[in-house]
């Protein structure tokens, strides 16, 4: 496994996960009909956008082949206004490649380049059913507030978590 900066030829193999991840991640919680309707091309436009743009930092992770398997981005969300702090967008694996640590590696990249942009305050959004919420509480997010929010006419609980010690973050990647 490989975890490296994300280029603009990547964007159509994150799309593909990104999609994927969803389907999967999110069946049961999010209504089947706006899940059927995500598009490859669609994200892929998303992505070559994301990757290019100033102040995103997008990680992909490979398998042995090339392949991409899994991705993460970060930085700082445009209703973020607390200073000295970033969002954690996105860490999305194809499903055979979750609890593997993939996750894990992809979080340290993340956590390393908030460190270099001397951040101290890293809020990260996932919905109630989405069981990655238990990932970031494992690695020390704490819940800081719950709020109501609509996807495809379903009213969903989004949590934000909080991680307030990126040293004692980064120490759980120490071996």
């Amino acid at each position: 496994m490989n975890i490296r900066k994300a280029i603009l030829s990547d964007a159509e193999g994150i799309a593909k996960v990104h999609v994927d991840s969803w389907k999967s991640t999110y069946k049961n919680i999010i209504p089947d009909d706006f899940l059927k309707k995500l598009s490859y091309d669609q994200r892929t436009d998303l992505w070559n956008r994301n990757i290019s743009k100033k102040g995103i930092y997008v990680f992909v992770a490979e398998n042995n082949e090339g392949e991409i398997i899994g991705f993460a981005d970060c930085g700082k969300r445009e209703n973020n206004y607390v200073p000295n702090s970033g969002d954690l967008t996105s860490i999305y694996l194809l499903e055979e490649y979750q609890g593997k640590g993939v996750g894990k590696q992809l979080l340290k990249q993340l956590f390393l380049k908030f460190e270099e942009l001397g951040l101290e305050r890293i809020f990260v959004e996932v919905l109630k059913g989405n069981k990655t919420r238990y990932f970031y509480e494992y690695y020390g997010a704490s819940l800081l507030k719950s709020e109501k929010i609509t996807i495809a006419g379903a009213e969903l609980d989004l949590l934000i978590y909080e991680w307030n010690n990126l040293n004692q973050v980064l120490s759980n990647f120490v071996h």
